[in-house]
């Protein structure tokens, strides 16, 4: 009887503390996901600007209610063969208690859920920025339904779920290396080797139409990666939350000043976007890693990542494939960076016991475990998201028609348009923005025309 005693006086309590900080980091992971939507309407042209910011937008009303109906269950319910979990009290979250605890810490189950609910919403919504200018809405919300509950599902399940696969290997990921930014980087490889490239891809300029969009999308989601990264101890009675907060921007600021060296060199400018992105960069990368790395890994993780990131953008042009907002060379290699360099800068003295080659592991055993995790959620999402891709656009079709792509998916998809130059008064300015975009309507006909002439004359 004394061990049972001792159990249950030792049995975790709510901590109002934790919960509370728990609450508010819920609540900054779901400002990243307009965060982000800002982010990506920036870099867009005008035309595309809605659709944008929509595609984010919706996958927090959509992942909301099949969180709630099955994906919690799914993702952190009882293992069923290290690859799906189910639990039926968390089904419509109808068995869960305002008073049960999470198992073993101090948090009520509700508040675990909906901070991971957050997590499902923004990891969809990083695809989008690869699909930019062509993606018809509804054939995204249909593929958005699909992909979390064949994919993010299982794979949060792998990575973080008791019993998973990828948890019980020993893989190291934090806060989302494998099971959001790498997880979102190759579902959006897969998608656009499928759906192609946009028209006039490597022809047209197709530049950021709002820089300070950009960089203001950039700022929310670096704040708001503090409660991404930190709240996902679930907890501060240790150390653990408070070392990922202070090297979440460590590595932040290291990836930045890297990308903007390396712009410096190739380029012979530092620019705005380049600044935004390698912010991004240092994000990533230091989301699987950091509760393992001391703070200067955490500028050697940022440095590297924002290097190799500032490099890989320009891969697409290289190797053919479309990837509109660079989420493949920002984000899938940005987590491979992050998660591979577990290996190497694991100091022993964070989250766990386990250690890096530069650490005394000469081994390699974290390191393989980290190989594993990396291939194992790139080629499964991968593989599954291109297939995904293909039924659709033969069933349903993913793509928007060529004259809708150009002359603006905005109108095309949602009716609307992003900037209404009619209200800019009257006078010159008025007159002057008013001929502007009659000039571009009709220069835009004339491609259309000419174009569907020499088609005709061919």
């Amino acid at each position: 009887m004394a061990p049972a005693i001792m159990l249950a006086a030792d049995a975790p309590k709510l901590s109002s503390a934790n919960t509370g900080f728990m609450l508010i980091a819920s609540a900054l992971v779901l400002l990243m996901t307009p965060g982000l939507a800002f982010f990506y309407g920036g870099m867009v042209r005008v035309k595309s600007t809605l659709n944008m910011l929509m595609m984010s937008f919706i996958s927090m009303g959509i992942v909301t209610i099949l969180w709630v109906l099955y994906g919690f269950s799914m993702s952190f319910g009882t293992d069923h063969g290290s690859l799906i979990g189910w639990t039926s009290d968390f089904v419509g979250w109808t068995g869960i208690g305002k008073m049960d605890l999470w198992p073993g810490y101090t948090i009520p189950v509700f508040v675990f859920a909906v901070f991971q609910m957050m997590f499902a919403i923004i990891t969809p919504a990083l695809i989008s920025g690869a699909l930019a200018d062509r993606v018809k809405f509804s054939a995204w919300a249909v593929f958005l339904v699909l992909w979390v509950t064949i994919v993010y599902f299982p794979v949060a399940h792998w990575v973080w779920g008791t019993g998973g696969w990828a948890y019980e290997l020993g893989v190291i990921d934090f806060a989302g290396g494998t099971a959001v930014h790498i997880n979102a980087g190759a579902a959006a490889l897969g998608v656009i080797l499928v759906i192609g490239k946009r028209v006039g891809f490597k022809k047209d300029p197709m530049r950021p139409h709002s820089l300070p969009l950009v960089m203001l999308g950039a700022g929310l989601l670096w704040f708001g990666w503090f409660g991404f990264n930190a709240g996902s101890w679930l907890g501060n009675d240790d150390g653990v939350g408070p070392l990922m907060f202070v090297n979440t921007q460590i590595a932040t600021a290291a990836a930045m000043l890297a990308w903007l060296g390396y712009e410096k060199i190739r380029h012979g400018a530092c620019t705005t976007l380049g600044a935004a992105s390698g912010a991004v960069a240092g994000l990533v990368a230091i989301t699987p890693s950091g509760g393992a790395v001391t703070p200067l890994g955490a500028i050697a993780v940022g440095a590297i990542a924002g290097v190799a990131c500032a490099a890989a953008v320009g891969l697409k042009f290289r190797f053919g494939y479309d990837d509109s907002l660079d989420v493949v060379g920002v984000h899938m290699v940005g987590g491979i960076i992050g998660s591979l360099l577990i290996g190497f800068f694991a100091s022993g003295t964070g989250q766990s016991t386990a250690t890096g080659v530069f650490y005394g592991d000469h081994s390699f055993t974290q390191l393989w475990k980290q190989c594993a995790g990396v291939g194992g959620v790139l080629a499964y999402s991968l593989i599954v998201s291109a297939i995904l891709a293909f039924l659709l656009d033969k069933t349903i079709g993913m793509r928007v028609t060529q004259d809708e792509e150009v002359s603006g998916i905005d109108r095309a998809e949602h009716a609307e348009s992003a900037y209404d130059y009619s209200g800019a008064g009257g006078g010159v300015l008025g007159s002057a923005l008013s001929a502007a975009a009659g000039k571009q309507s009709e220069n835009q006909g004339d491609k259309k025309s000419g174009k569907q002439t020499k088609k005709v004359d061919a």
